[in-house]
């Protein structure tokens, strides 16, 4: 009887070393959690990186060094212009349920959050952020 029960215990130590066998699901999506609107990465380059992150004006442009250039302040931008990963760090600060609660949104905008940088958008019918909600439709 011992001898049978000491069999069945190491048939069962055995099935718990190898347990199931793994199933591999491949990578981990990057996507996860991340708020990607539907004009995705070519709205981001074409329309927010230009009116947005670099504009016209050089004294209230994202993009300058000190700001948010690599190693700036919270959302920092690649020094060299990679819209890939521009986008996904942009991302991180994207709210797609409430595209105005967006901290890409609301840091920059006057009198929401406070913003390192002050204010650059003056209200929300300033024309960049329009273009900013566009993105979002």
């Amino acid at each position: 009887m011992a001898l049978a029960w000491r069999a069945g215990m190491i048939g069962l130590l055995g099935l718990a070393v190898t347990g199931c066998p793994t199933v591999d699901l491949g990578d981990t999506p990057t996507e996860i959690g991340l708020c990607n609107p539907p004009g995705g990465l070519a709205y981001f380059q074409d329309q927010i990186w230009p009116s947005y992150v670099v504009r016209n004006n050089a004294a209230t442009a994202c993009s300058k060094v000190g700001c948010h250039v690599a190693g700036g302040n919270g959302l920092d931008f690649p020094a060299q212009v990679d819209y890939a990963a521009a986008y996904r760090r942009t991302q991180i600060y994207l709210n797609c349920g409430t595209p105005n609660a967006s901290a890409f949104l609301t840091k920059p905008l006057a009198g929401i959050d406070p913003h390192g940088g002050g204010d650059i958008f003056p209200n929300e019918s300033d024309p960049a952020v329009q273009i900013f909600l566009a993105w979002f439709q």
